[in-house]
């Protein structure tokens, strides 16, 4: 037979329950006691452990502030916005600036070039060692007529250094941009055989034949938008010549009769 719990049972023994706690509570008051007791050792041990994160919050707000970044200072405008004109340094002399002989050349272009090739046909072959120089934002290409718009990597590199530093020293002077021009790269035997019948400065061994070595114009440019004075063109490049030079990036030779630089890499 099932003992079926009822409301009314429920109640019945519920209020048995409360009335012989409360007899308990009043003939043994010491069960209350211990209970309040134990309530407040475990608010006191949550006091405790709350305290370190308090400290550890005002320790946090106690860290130093950060530094503050160092930013250097723009080279192209002050701190009132306005566009910084250094001035144009050249150098003293060309011919003592720039005294690196075709024998000294010469070494560095051994080293670093390919092997001179016969005629342009043999060229052709030559330029899975070189790349094309022809067109850059930085300078334009003269039509070559003696020689192939080519050059070793490491040239090519060069090259592209020279144009991009140029640009750069004509924007923090305040000149107007101008791209130089290259007049010469890479040149075949037969390019340097028939260029000797005219200029009595080319060399049979010429440093031009490795792929190493390129002519820079300092008489003639070709300007972005608004054209610069010529000579002022010329200072601002020699100074970036001079800098690439004592770098150790190439050597170059002031070249008075071809009115150029004439610049082999290192």
């Amino acid at each position: 037979m099932k003992f079926k719990i009822t409301k009314n049972r429920y109640l019945e023994g519920f209020g048995i329950i409360v009335i012989l706690l409360a007899l308990v509570r009043c003939f043994f008051p010491s069960v209350a006691e211990k209970r309040v007791a134990m309530q407040g050792e475990v608010a006191a041990d949550s006091t405790i452990l709350a305290e370190p994160k308090a400290s550890e919050d005002a320790s946090l707000k106690q860290e130093p502030a950060s530094k503050p970044l160092n930013i250097k200072p723009s080279k192209f405008f002050d701190s009132a916005g306005n566009i910084i004109k250094n001035k144009i340094q050249s150098v003293n002399n060309y011919k003592e600036a720039f005294p690196d002989t075709n024998d000294l050349q010469m070494i560095a272009a051994q080293k670093y070039g390919v092997k001179p090739v016969e005629h342009r046909a043999d060229a052709e072959n030559s330029k899975t060692s070189l790349v094309y120089i022809g067109a850059n934002p930085y300078y334009d290409i003269d039509p070559m007529k003696r020689s192939i718009p080519y050059l070793v990597p490491r040239a090519a590199t060069l090259l592209n250094d020279i144009g991009r530093a140029f640009f750069d020293s004509l924007q923090v002077k305040g000149i107007p941009l101008n791209r130089f021009i290259v007049t010469s790269a890479t040149r075949t035997r037969e390019d340097v055989a028939i260029l000797r019948r005219h200029n009595r400065n080319a060399t049979e061994n010429s440093c031009h034949m490795y792929g190493t070595t390129f002519d820079i114009s300092y008489t003639r440019y070709n300007p972005v938008s608004t054209p610069a004075r010529d000579d002022q063109l010329k200072w601002i490049l020699s100074e970036v010549l001079r800098d690439m030079r004592v770098n150790e990036r190439c050597y170059v030779k002031y070249e008075v009769k071809q009115s150029c630089f004439h610049i082999t890499t290192r």
